[in-house]
């Protein structure tokens, strides 16, 4: 029988995509569907792409019986998701999307997040989603706080160097890309097309990015002392993608090859022949990462480019990588979807 999928907060980005996904996947099937804004539209009202699919309607969360649901996605607002996972029942399991569950101190939540954490006891329980680096104990978790995607992009390319010693912790900087999605559904002027188009724009420079709280939080854990990284993000004219580029003290084809060998039998996670970098377009609408490594013309420097799409390996599909685990089905399952491409 296959496992009974409810999603909360459907009608925003990452809601769609996780019903684009699980459309096709050999073991799941969406039940229930929520969208308080939206509440009693179809789908296919609010995203027409989904028309040729049989699914619920969009009700309030209240109107949801949980007790014939097997996993919920809850693809909420930040600060909507500790209020909400907390009412609901004890032995459900849950992948949030959200920011609410991804900083275990809630010391470090209020700062970043500027409020309280909401559910303390919940914060506890709740298993960092980066699948890779956390695959068993997602496996027995009950509740799994899925990374941001510009948090997920940077581990995938730094974790590895920062945990084998290969790199100098205290000379790191990211300069990322990120594509309009990232932003939400909600209308917001800097994302109007007049606005966005032929432009680009860095946003939450400084130390202001609250993607730095996850940067601190996992690499401070790997390195075993505090790490704080100099990172600059900013917006361009995309629909979905993340691309980084990090700038690195160490060994080039040192750092190539650690990163080679620490991916070597993951499938989502690409290592690119050395010399090669990705492009956003490799791996949108797909769950994949790429990464390439290229040196310096300065010996013992290293440029590492890693992307991935911000709405699928970056929230959604990964997700999705996680909720597979949770539920015992292979960690692939309905997640081997080629690239768009052009």
């Amino acid at each position: 029988m296959p496992h009974k999928i409810a999603i909360l907060g459907a009608s925003g980005y990452t809601g769609a995509e996780l019903v684009r996904i699980i459309a096709t996947h050999p073991s799941m099937e969406i039940s229930a569907l929520s969208g308080d804004r939206k509440a009693g539209m179809r789908m296919d009202e609010v995203y027409h792409h989904l028309r040729h699919l049989d699914l619920p309607a969009l009700v309030k969360i209240e109107e949801v019986d949980f007790s014939t649901i097997d996993l919920c996605f809850c693809a909420l607002p930040h600060a909507t998701s500790q209020a909400v996972v907390k009412d609901l029942p004890s032995d459900l399991k849950v992948v949030d999307l959200s920011a609410d569950f991804r900083l275990s101190d809630p010391d470090a939540y209020e700062k970043w997040y500027g409020k309280p954490h909401g559910a303390v006891e919940l914060q506890k329980i709740a298993v960092y989603g980066l699948t890779e680096f956390y695959r068993e104990d997602i496996k027995s978790a009950r509740l799994v706080a899925g990374t941001g995607c510009n948090a997920a992009t940077g581990q995938f390319a730094l974790r590895p160097l920062i945990s084998a010693g290969v790199v100098d912790i205290d000379d790191i900087i990211i300069d990322l890309k990120a594509a309009a999605s990232g932003s939400g559904r909600s209308l917001k002027e800097h994302l109007l097309f007049s606005e966005l188009y032929e432009n680009a724009v860095g946003y939450a420079m400084g130390s202001r990015h609250r993607h730095l709280g996850e940067f601190d939080q996992e690499f401070s854990k790997v390195a075993g002392r505090p790490v704080e990284i100099q990172f600059t993000p900013h917006l361009v004219p995309a629909t979905r993608g993340i691309l980084l580029t990090a700038y690195l003290k160490g060994d080039p084809e040192v750092v190539h090859a650690t990163l080679d060998r620490a991916y070597a039998e993951e499938v989502f996670v690409e290592v690119l022949p050395f010399g090669k970098v990705p492009s956003m377009k490799d791996v949108r609408g797909s769950n994949f990462c790429h990464i390439g490594v290229v040196g310096d013309r300065k010996p013992g420097r290293a440029t590492v480019v890693a992307t991935l799409d911000n709405l699928t390996k970056g929230s959604s599909g990964q997700a999705i990588q996680n909720a597979n685990l949770m539920l015992g089905e292979v960690e692939t399952a309905g997640l081997m979807l080629a690239p768009l491409f052009p």
